[in-house]
């Protein structure tokens, strides 16, 4: 597309709509006032439109569009916050069972549309990208062409220029250099930087609140980042482990590189004597936890020199893990937030002759890991056909087990002895013994429980809190920067034997307008006028009697 070049000799990209030197019009003569918005400049949107990257950036350049995008990311994020998201609901809960069970028709419609995940959704970081794409050219098509024009701008400006700002005025004064002269020293007590050419001025401050709102933009974008970097493996973890009294587990998101030991588990309950809660707890009755802590010791893996053999595990630290006291390693942090008491390890068994009550041999299943049989000698055998950790009926009236946690243990086994070499079957669970084929010759019988305390914790890294924290700032920079400043010029030009001012200002007019009136206070200018005052005074006479 061809360039237009001015009368003034400066060459103007296409679709330029006022002089970026001169300021003369170039799309005619108008009585309008000139849009000073964007300086006239040329926007990559509005001129071009044939390729397929023309269209995209037409397409994210529009304000319509960001708001759009905007209004549907925030209506997503609503959806997301009617029921709790799945981060949030109990880890060793089955969350399809939990959002039917928990809310009916729409919690179970809510985990179907998969709402429960939505803020890692693929659609919904979709949204976040379009988002960023959109800021991200909305900010080039619009700050990269002004920039440009407020740096070529002249003093001396057309007089079409001056004559179409919303502030102008002409006046007649008897010596033009002393009237500039005091003009210009008043410009600079109000804090305006003065230019000169041709004899003629321009006094401008505040340049700098116009580029606020694209730093806003940036502020947003690196917020976004920080936001989308959250989903690459390492810059942030929050994931939840339990780990029982006595045993050692890995820690999630580690990549298996380290482990903790639940050494001891300790809780505190207040003491009935307590100065200040001890009258309420005897009239409740109720037991208070005070505190409760895991007692940690960190592994870390060492690599072994074998290949398929395991590391070497090697005590790294210690610490005592507390509600407000985390456990911190290596960028990672441990948190208490939760236990549970004499959760149930193991189940002891006797096989047992019903006729004659003799003991065939005991055996001890671990309810997180039991064995396929257990052979107790002489012939006699224990199998473990089915094992149903947290078990109920479900809708066909069939045993099955809500998760893999043993809240309500249950078995179905096979008793293989001398006499029935195929076996005998019977279902055993807490407060039930039954023999689903017939009565037995064998039983068993339960001889005690061991149990544990289980500890909960969180595990979390976060390697994208600086940039959010970063991204956060530079906006607000950018709201106060576009907030509390003005961009302010006043120009002052010898044309014809007279003195034309005009002003602009990207808001506040009327104080554009007194601060002029101050600033020609003792010289023989005249108050300019605001030329869109005037019109509507014109429009409707009446209301100004």
């Amino acid at each position: 597309m061809n360039k237009v070049k001015c009368e003034c000799g400066h060459v103007n990209p296409f679709g330029t709509g006022i002089c970026e030197s001169c300021g003369k019009p170039l799309e005619g003569e108008k009585v309008e006032l000139l849009n000073m918005r964007y300086e006239g400049v040329a926007r990559r949107s509005q001129t071009y439109n044939r390729t397929i990257i023309d269209k995209i950036w037409n397409f994210f350049s529009s304000v319509k569009v960001g708001i759009w995008i905007i209004v549907i990311t925030l209506v997503a994020s609503s959806i997301g916050t009617i029921f709790p998201q799945e981060m949030y609901i109990p880890p060793t809960v089955n969350p399809a069972q939990f959002y039917e069970e928990e809310y009916g028709v729409l919690g179970q419609l809510y985990y179907q549309l998969g709402f429960h995940d939505l803020y890692g959704s693929w659609w919904y970081m979709l949204l976040i990208a379009s988002l960023g794409v959109s800021l991200i050219i909305c900010s080039l098509d619009r700050v990269v062409p002004l920039h440009r024009a407020l740096k070529t701008q002249r003093v001396t400006r057309h007089e079409n220029f001056l004559k179409r700002q919303r502030i102008f005025g002409v006046s007649q004064v008897s010596n033009e250099d002393e009237t500039i002269a005091q003009v210009k020293k008043n410009l600079a007590k109000r804090k305006y930087n003065v230019s000169e050419e041709n004899r003629n001025i321009v006094g401008e401050k505040g340049r700098f609140s116009r580029w606020g709102p694209y730093v806003n933009h940036i502020g947003i974008i690196i917020f976004l980042i920080g936001c989308m970097l959250r989903y690459f493996p390492g810059m942030y973890i929050d994931d939840f482990v339990w780990i029982r009294e006595g045993e050692t587990e890995v820690i999630p998101g580690t990549n298996q590189e380290y482990y903790l030991k639940n050494e001891k588990f300790v809780v505190e309950l207040y003491d009935e004597d307590d100065e200040v809660f001890g009258e309420a707890l005897r009239n409740s009755g109720a037991n208070v936890v005070k505190t409760y802590q895991t007692s940690a010791v960190l592994y870390k893996k060492e690599p072994s020199d074998t290949i398929g053999a395991e590391g070497e595990l090697i005590e790294v630290d210690r610490h005592d893990i507390l509600v407000n006291d985390p456990f911190k390693f290596d960028g990672y942090a441990l948190y208490q937030v939760d236990y549970k008491l004499h959760e149930l390890n193991e189940m002891n068994f006797n096989l047992i002759h019903k006729e004659t009550q003799d003991q065939m041999g005991n055996f001890s299943v671990n309810l997180f890991d039991p064995k396929a049989e257990y052979d107790l000698g002489e012939g006699y055998k224990v199998k473990v056909r089915h094992y149903f950790p947290d078990y109920f009926f479900n809708e066909q009236g069939q045993p099955a087990s809500k998760s893999r946690i043993p809240n309500n243990p249950a078995f179905i086994f096979e008793m293989v002895s001398p006499e029935h070499p195929d076996g005998e079957v019977s279902f055993l669970a807490i407060g039930q013994n039954l023999e689903p084929f017939g009565e037995n010759d064998y039983q068993l019988r339960f001889n005690g429980v061991e149990t544990k305390h289980v500890t909960a914790l969180t595990v979390r890294k976060d390697y994208t809190l600086g940039i959010l924290m970063v991204g956060g700032l530079i906006f607000m920079i950018g709201l106060i920067q576009g907030s509390y400043w003005v961009h302010r010029r006043i120009w002052v030009q010898r044309i014809n034997g007279e003195l034309w001012l005009a002003g602009h200002t990207n808001k506040n007019w009327g104080s554009l307008k007194d601060e002029i009136d101050r600033m020609i206070k003792g010289t023989e200018l005249s108050s300019p006028v605001d030329q869109v005052a005037e019109k509507e005074k014109e429009k409707h006479p009446k209301e100004e009697m």
